[in-house]
């Protein structure tokens, strides 16, 4: 099953946002009390590229990974996102590509989350 990094985009102006906000950063559009539905979900690009990283060390004893990177990406379309990066050596500027995959499970519950690879 391949899920897709999603957006929300404005019903009112068409803009495309990330994260969820119940108001629109360009029209300024809301919810009234949540009787009014004002985004709907929209794709965004899977490619873009590394603006930052870094690595975690010191994690929770109940994680199975002994470290994790976590980086910021610009995607193509010029969201700026916070994923996992599953790349041996990172460097800023270097193209990725995402995947929405499960990143952690804690019994029966399962935890899914932006993954980023190198793209090259």
């Amino acid at each position: 099953m391949n899920k897709q990094i999603l957006g929300y985009k404005c019903k009112k102006c068409g803009h495309v946002q990330y994260p969820y906000h119940s108001r629109c950063k360009k029209c300024g559009h809301t919810e009234w009390r949540g009787f009014d539905i004002v985004f709907d979900t929209a794709p965004l690009p899977q490619d873009g590229k590394l603006l930052t990283f870094t690595h975690l060390y010191a994690l929770p004893p109940d994680f199975e990974a002994v470290t994790v990177s976590f980086g910021i990406v610009e995607l193509s379309d010029g969201h700026r996102i916070t994923g996992q990066l599953k790349i041996e050596a990172p460097k800023i500027g270097m193209k990725v590509q995402g995947k929405v995959e499960l990143v952690r499970q804690e019994g029966y519950t399962k935890h899914w989350g932006l993954v980023f690879y190198s793209a090259a």
